[in-house]
This record gives structure tokens, sequence and C-alpha cells, in this order.
């Protein structure tokens, strides 16, 4: 695999922008991390304990509240091209292997510090945002499936709307503005 400034090939130079990853357009219907993202964010974990591979997936999953979960496809290439670099150490654990970071790899961590800070912050944001929609939604699937698909294909649809006007003008900023608001304030009032 041809390794560039990014590291390696996977992610397409595409990464999530709402929280500080790099690239465009990726995470939030993708959930794609731009591989240097990934592994920065690896030193951010690793600086903290040393762990398996499977741990950091699991890592991942519990800081985004189950958004985002790395493949091993992703982690153990990311562990590699470290250890490669000299900014991770991996030690025999049974039949496991312990991943560590080194000094290397927490000077460049240090560097780094506040995009790592940043991304993981980032995940545990949309994360949490994603168990308010969960929650909100909860229960709706048992009492009517075609419902909760129908809702769910209208939210997927505004969020594509939203994203197809990502140049609007500051006069269709607010046309949009207003059209939400009355939506918000109808479903409200449906409530009472």
């Amino acid at each position: 695999m041809a390794r560039g400034p990014g590291g390696f090939g996977f992610g397409g130079g595409r990464g999530f922008i709402g929280g500080g990853f790099r690239g465009g357009g990726g995470m939030p219907g993708g959930r794609k991390v731009v591989a240097a993202d990934l592994q920065l964010m690896i030193l951010a974990l690793l600086a903290e304990k040393p762990a398996h591979g499977y741990e950091l997936i699991r890592l991942f999953e519990q800081r985004s509240n189950g958004f985002y979960t790395p493949s091993a496809g992703m982690v153990y290439p990311a562990l590699t091209y470290l250890g490669e670099i000299g900014h991770a150490a991996v030690v025999p654990a049974g039949n496991r292997k312990l991943y560590m970071i080194t000094a290397e790899g927490l000077r460049h961590l240090e560097a780094n510090r506040a995009g790592a800070d940043a991304m993981l912050e980032a995940l545990g944001r949309i994360g949490a945002r994603m168990e308010q929609v969960r929650e909100a939604y909860a229960g709706l699937d048992a009492l009517d499936p075609k419902a909760a698909d129908d809702l769910h294909k209208a939210r997927h649809a505004l969020k594509h709307a939203l994203m197809r006007t990502a140049d609007r003008t500051p006069d269709e900023a607010r046309r949009i503005t207003r059209i939400l608001e009355r939506a918000t304030a109808e479903i409200l009032n449906s409530r009472s």
C-alpha cells in the first residue's frame, strides 16, 4: 500500500469537518476519518494507557457513544504505520499485541495535542447528540415501524437538502431558518 503524508491510503482524503477533522465531507454519513487523524487519535488513546488493537476500537466506540467504530482494517494498519515511524511500540502479551506510545510518538502528540483533543471531543459530542436522537425516537419502531421509517426518511431528506444548500446566500439562509422555525413550532404545538 502506498504511503504518503497522511500515512496510508484509506479515507480517500475525506474526513469530518464539523468537529475539526481534516478533509471534506465524510464522517456523518460514511463515518470516514483521514488516516493522519486516526493515527493522531490512536496516539492520544495510547498516551492514556497501552492497549490492544481491539481495545482501541472499543475505546472509539465508547467515546463516541457508538457513533464511530473504526474497523480492524483501519486500526491495525494505523498501528503498523505508527510502529514503522517510531511513534508506537508493540509488546507481545500472550497471543495478542500490546501497543504503547513511544517518546517520539509522545513528542508528535504533544505538538498536535490541540487537534487530537478536538477530534476526540468532537466524537464524544456527536455521539451524545446521536444518543439524544435515539432516545427521542425510542419505542416508535415498536409502536409503528412504518411511521418510524417515514420519520427517518424525512430527517434524512432534510439533512441532504441542507447539505445541498451549503453555498447559500445570507437571504437563502434566513429563508431556510424561517422554514425550520415554523416546522419546529408546528411540531411542538402538535404535542400540546
